[in-house]
């Protein structure tokens, strides 16, 4: 099942063509309530939630991003409205024993279901950033240990018809919960993982960055 979106914001190449091209042109020129993103100020069966939603982001798109590269859409208006169930496949951190369906949207009625796709960037394998949100302490909360991750930790997506694309950690970050830069697309096969931090706290988010460095087709 693939996420509703314009067309008309990403390009219709292949993914295994558009790998093909980046990585050759890489190398050639040498180139919810949680806090995540809503987090509950501690998790216990009793929570007083600490709400940050993801509406507090800016919606304008940044200046100067490619037009020409998926656009991701503005953070939701209201992050608790009803949002269909779209799983895209597999999202799994193996070095952290996580392993869940991907869904699609930020609005917390997805990512109480599991880690969410924002709609616009990229899917996994295309060119851009695939950016993924997901709770630390509440319901599934896929990305309670990610500030556990190394650099060289895989982060491997599994999509419904069967290919799979794997990706390394790269580096983790700390930003304000207001960081619209997360979102950037750029011209490389990478995917940002994010999520509250620290634990039980919507004070700032963590940002696990990740590159692409295999593909298996279906």
């Amino acid at each position: 099942m693939t996420s509703p979106r314009a067309t008309s914001r990403r390009r219709s190449t292949p993914l295994y063509v558009l790998v093909v091209v980046l990585l050759g042109w890489t190398l050639a020129t040498g180139h919810g309530r949680d806090a995540d993103p809503v987090e509950p100020a501690g998790a216990s069966a009793t929570t007083t939630t600490t709400t940050a939603p993801l509406a507090a982001f800016p919606s304008a798109p940044r200046v100067g991003m490619p037009t020409d590269l998926p656009l991701p859409e503005d953070a939701p208006a209201d992050p608790n409205a009803p949002t269909p169930e779209v799983v895209h496949g597999t999202l799994a951190l193996p070095t952290l024993g996580v392993s869940q369906p991907l869904h699609e949207s930020v609005t917390l009625t997805a990512i109480n279901r599991g880690p969410s796709h924002w709609p616009g960037t990229a899917m996994p394998g295309e060119v851009g950033n695939v950016v993924v949100a997901g709770h630390r302490t509440t319901h599934t909360k896929p990305f309670y240990d990610l500030d556990k991750l190394v650099p060289g930790d895989p982060l491997v997506f599994t999509m419904n018809d069967g290919t799979v694309w794997t990706y390394e950690l790269t580096g983790v970050e700390i930003v304000g919960p207001d960081a619209m830069h997360i979102v950037d697309q750029k011209r490389e096969l990478a995917a940002t993982l994010f999520a509250c931090h620290p634990l039980g706290s919507a004070a700032q988010r963590i940002v696990a960055r990740f590159a692409l460095v295999g593909a298996t087709p279906p």
